[in-house]
């Protein structure tokens, strides 16, 4: 079995009389994103500064690779120290320097690079981020979400080993906050580390994360997937999970997921009350690399996508939501296979009126007219057995999915 590389034992940690842990046993596994989860005041930060060291527990053990830490010497934990990062909520930007010196800052406290290679690396950073215009801004005259932003930036820019995050996306809007969970899978995938989130924005979280952590009343209520979650019948996770019914995907305007199992489950419920039910897995392929599109532009292209499913299917009966980061699943209500093949195809061809012009000028702005490139709008259409759980119907129409339609976009290309 593989050994975790951080491991929670029995860890209690009180502040006065009340107990904010109370014996947490815990594993995260390396190269991999977690996501702890939970109301208000069930410890979700204290658990993530425990990790870092700002933190110790009064009972209980950490273990980091298998050493536990309260037994390591003191260069020992220095070295383990040096691999991870930390975005705190507040992220605890130094007014007194610019947004450059800001990002540069961890460099020029742990590292012996030169004064240009600091800058670079620095720079690097912020441009993937988006600042460049906020170079020599200080934090006092950017905007709370640019300052979240600059924060991220510097927790990136030593390239560590494990990145901590803590509410990486309060205060954005849906654009940003999805952007910056994509950024957080792109380099995670990009550079290996493995990252711990804390967070409240949900469901985009579930869109990205490995493992979901539960925290329930000081205690881990849950770990897992978040398949795994929703098919356990525990009261808690039950009533965790029902507590996110109201929630819509802020970023494409489609249904929660959770939101989705219910629709689902009132339509069918496991018995053929439905004549006819069809499905369809849309996404979007573009032939250019992440680095060249980059994710604010990836996301708004998504947005794109979902928004003008919901208003193309809605009306008809349909019902979407998004089911993975780049994929969306369309449930149609008393429509037959050839019927839905049919509703896709006159999609497909509508999408060059309105979404892909939108799309089209997303990317241009973001790489230029002097650039040609084509997009693919993929679909994969399945037949609804009664019985069928919501992950089967994904994978029938997945082994299904093909190119419906093509997209000339660029300097002298043509929609075809």
């Amino acid at each position: 079995m593989e050994t975790p590389l951080i491991e929670f034992k029995n860890v209690t940690k009180r502040f006065g009389e009340k107990t904010v842990l109370d014996k947490v046993n815990l594993n995260i596994y390396g190269n991999q994103i977690t996501t702890i989860i939970g109301k208000s005041g069930t410890g979700k930060s204290v658990l993530l500064k425990h990790i870092i060291g700002l933190l110790k527990p009064d009972e209980g053990a950490i273990t980091f690779q298998g050493k536990p830490v309260n037994t390591m010497k003191k260069n020992e934990w220095e070295a383990c120290r040096s691999q991870m990062a930390y975005l705190f909520q507040n992220n605890a930007l130094l007014d007194s320097m610019t947004v450059l010196d800001n990002v540069a800052f961890p460099l020029r406290q742990t590292t012996k690079f030169s004064k240009a290679a600091i800058e670079k690396r620095a720079l690097k950073r912020i441009e993937d981020l988006e600042l460049t215009e906020a170079i020599h801004k200080f934090p006092s005259e950017l905007s709370g979400g640019m300052q979240k932003r600059v924060a991220l930036a510097r927790a990136l820019v030593t390239d560590p080993k494990i990145v901590l995050f803590d509410e990486p996306t309060t205060g954005q809007d849906p654009i940003r906050k999805n952007m910056i969970l994509s950024m957080i899978t792109h380099y995670r995938r990009k550079f290996g580390f493995t990252a711990v989130m804390v967070s409240h924005d949900i469901p985009d979280v579930f869109f990205i994360s490995d493992r979901i952590v539960i925290l329930w009343e000081g205690t881990v209520g849950f770990e897992g997937t978040y398949e795994e979650a929703v098919r356990l019948k525990l009261p808690m996770i039950d009533e965790f999970l029902r507590s996110l019914d109201g929630f819509q995907d802020e970023l494409t305007g489609l249904l929660s997921r959770e939101a989705f199992r219910v629709h689902y489950a009132a339509m069918l419920g496991g018995t053929a009350t439905v004549a006819a039910v069809s499905a369809a897995l849309f996404s979007v392929q573009l032939d250019l690399m992440h680095e060249t599109l980059g994710p604010q532009a990836a996301v708004e292209v998504l947005r794109a996508l979902g928004e003008y499913t919901n208003r193309r299917f809605n009306p008809i009966g349909g019902f979407s939501a998004r089911h993975s980061r780049d994929e969306i699943l369309t449930i149609f209500p008393h429509t037959s296979i050839s019927e839905a093949r049919q509703l896709v195809a006159d999609f497909a061809q509508e999408l060059k009126h309105e979404a892909i012009d939108r799309i089209q000028s997303i990317t241009i702005a973001k790489i230029g007219v002097a650039t040609s490139f084509d997009i693919y709008i993929r679909a994969g259409i399945a037949v609804v057995s009664p019985t069928d759980a919501i992950d089967q119907i994904i994978e029938k129409a997945r082994a299904k999915q093909e190119i419906v339609a093509t997209h000339r976009c660029g300097s002298g290309g043509n929609e075809q």
